[in-house]
This record gives structure tokens, sequence and C-alpha cells, in this order.
């Protein structure tokens, strides 16, 4: 594929150089090399079976929330977060008071993702900038923040990336006025029936809205939740089980030397494309794996429970599948989920740890403990 610009840099009356796009898409669209197309099918070959894979699991519902914790800690680190996702599910489950005060970044994502899914699923809700506007929201309603987010709504003034100001930045998004001209352009983009692979237009979409960057904080994070309701909008998945953070964050210098390549005013369409498919390609092969993990595992922790006595195998067949939703647990999780006493409860989890099943989360603790599956938890972690 030849050099496609998306846009030329032009000097503003303040002083700086200010990237203003070009229409989007450009008038004779985007033509990639046959290698690009043979990668583009092959990741959309790997999202049909992951598809189908992930309607194999009796709790597909489980494998997705982790996964949604697991993208939300990757995405919410490649912005500087350093707490974990294992912080993240004890500060949900309120299992563990003393979480990295960071922790709210990710469970903001969390609550974003969430939201978008609800508003897909239950009122089949387009992807317009109002879903986009209503992804911020949650993201950045009173989320921790250097500067003004102003959650839900876009830039009215000039940002930048990198430097202290727009005169020695990296990276100056367009002004407002052409902001909005871009993020129109990219609405119909997103809806418009073309013959470009949907996988392959994920990845065009994602990298046209980090070049637009219409928000003063919260664009990354944003931008990387739209390639997942992309997908899953455009049919290639029935859940939205993949999530490209953890990739993005395992090569982020590559991550944003393909961003900026594309931004570039000799717009290296292709090094981006081949960097983005590569990821799909990468984590549905990964999330492929997990899956076929978690069932060998769920396999291997149900013999043990049928091994049991049979009111001990009733009370653990209770408890066994929602540690697949929140695999760190106290005892007082153990009473809600049975109804047990607390000296019942205990003895469920003194049960699950003699079968390798839980562990104690901090062996030093004598009051307070918490217990985790170790092994379920390790399997997305890895």
């Amino acid at each position: 594929m030849e050099l496609v610009p998306i846009g030329v840099n032009k000097l503003q009356r303040e002083g700086f150089k200010a990237f203003i796009p070009s229409p989007f898409p450009p008038k004779g669209g985007f033509e990639f090399d046959s290698q690009i197309i043979k990668k583009g099918s092959e990741a959309t070959r790997l999202l049909g079976k992951l598809d189908g894979i992930t309607k194999l699991l009796p709790d597909a519902d489980f494998f997705l929330l982790m996964y949604l914790r697991k993208d939300a800690t990757s995405s919410s680190q490649i912005e500087g977060t350093m707490a974990t996702m294992v912080d993240a599910i004890e500060a949900e489950m309120k299992v563990n008071t003393n979480v990295p005060d960071d922790v709210d970044d990710i469970l903001h994502y969390i609550r974003a993702l969430h939201y978008g899914m609800k508003r897909v699923t239950d009122d089949n809700f387009p992807l317009t900038l109002r879903f986009v506007r209503e992804l911020h929201k949650q993201l950045m309603d009173k989320a921790r923040t250097t500067h003004h987010s102003y959650p839900g709504e876009f830039r009215r003034t000039q940002n930048w990336i990198g430097g202290r100001t727009p005169m020695n930045a990296k990276f100056v998004p367009p002004p407002v006025e052409e902001m909005h001209t871009a993020l129109d352009d990219l609405e119909r983009f997103i809806h418009k029936q073309d013959s470009l692979l949907d996988v392959i237009k994920a990845g065009l979409i994602h990298a046209q809205f980090e070049t637009i960057h219409p928000f003063t904080d919260g664009n990354g994070r944003t931008g990387r939740m739209l390639v997942t309701f992309y997908l899953w909008k455009a049919g290639l998945l029935e859940k939205p089980v993949l999530f490209l953070s953890s990739f993005f964050r395992k090569h982020q210098m590559l991550y944003y030397q393909r961003l900026f390549g594309y931004q570039s005013e000799h717009g290296n369409v292709a090094e981006w494309m081949d960097f983005f498919l590569d990821g799909v390609i990468e984590i549905a092969n990964e999330a492929i794996d997990i899956v076929e993990k978690i069932t060998a595992l769920r396999e291997e922790d149900v013999l043990k429970i049928q091994k049991l006595g049979k009111r001990a195998s009733e009370s653990a067949a209770m408890v066994l599948p929602k540690l697949y939703a929140q695999p760190i647990v106290n005892v007082a999780a153990i009473q809600k989920w049975t109804g047990f006493t607390r000296a019942g409860a205990q003895t469920v989890v003194n049960r699950f740890i003699e079968m390798g099943i839980l562990t104690p989360k901090n062996k030093d603790r004598k009051y307070g403990q918490s217990y985790i599956y170790r092994k379920y938890v390790d399997i997305f972690s890895e």
C-alpha cells in the first residue's frame, strides 16, 4: 500500500502547528496490499474460532467479566496506573480495604465497559458520537485526573500530546472546529457500507479517533473500548470478548510509534494496520488458549468436588461456579452465597484449601483473611 496522508500540519495563529485531518476516508479509499488482506483474513478467522469456543463455556459471562477486568487493568496501566487486576477484584468485592488509590482508574474503566455493553444489548444503540460521549462520561465522571476531564464532553480548547506546550509537543491534534469536522467524518465512516474487512476497519477507527483526540483526557482508554464495541456491533463476536489493551501495553512504545506514524504527514497507514492486526491475531489466540485452560481447570476441580461426601460436595458445588466471577473471597462472601453460619462457611473455605482450589491471600494475616482462586486468576495474568 502506498503512503496515504490523512492530514497535514498547519501553522496556527498562536505560533504552533496542529494536525488538520483530510476528509476521511480518503477520496480513493484505502487499498491494502495482499499481505495486509491475508493477515486481516486470518484475524477474522481467529475471531470466528474464538466466538465459537466461547459459546461452549457454560459460564461465558464470567469469562467475559474476567476479560473486562484484564483489559481495564492493561488499558489503565498504559496511562500510568500501577494497580493490578487482583487489586481491582479486591476493590470491587470489598474484601480488602487496603488497595492502591489508582485502582479507581480500573474500576471506572470496568464501569464504562459494562455501561457500553448494556447500552448496546438492551437499547440496541448505534455506535454514534453520542455513544462515545456516554462511554467517556462513565469512564471519567468522579475519576482521578490530573486536570479537568469534562466527562462526556468533547473538548472546547486545544490539547496536545507530549511536551509542556503545543510549541514543543510530540503531536498536536486538530483545533476544535476541525476536530468536529473530523468526528463527523469518522461517524459516517463507522456506519458506511464498504468493501473493507471489519477487522481492518476497526483498526482504522481506533487510529483515526486517537488522531482526532476529542477529549481533554481519557482518549486512549475510550478509543481502545471503541475497537471492542465496533467488532461486536459488526457481528464478528456474539459477546465482546476481544480486548487489545494487553497487547498494546506489552508493546507500548511500538504502539505509540505506529500511531505517530499514522498521524504523520506521510500517513503510514499500512505499518499501523500491520501492527494492529498482529494484535488481533495474538490476543484472539491467547483468548482461545485461556478458554481451553479454564475448561481443563474446571474439569479438574469438579472431579475433586465429586470425590467429597454428599453434603460436602453439595456445598462445594454451590461455591465453585461463583468463584469464576469472584475469584477472591472472604468468609462473609461464602456465607452470603450459601446461607451458612460463619463456622459453616469457614469449613467450606478450609475444604477448598485442602483441595488446592483456594489459598490464603495473605498467610501472615490472622483476622480478616481473604482467599484467592490462584490457578484461575493466574490463567488471566500470564
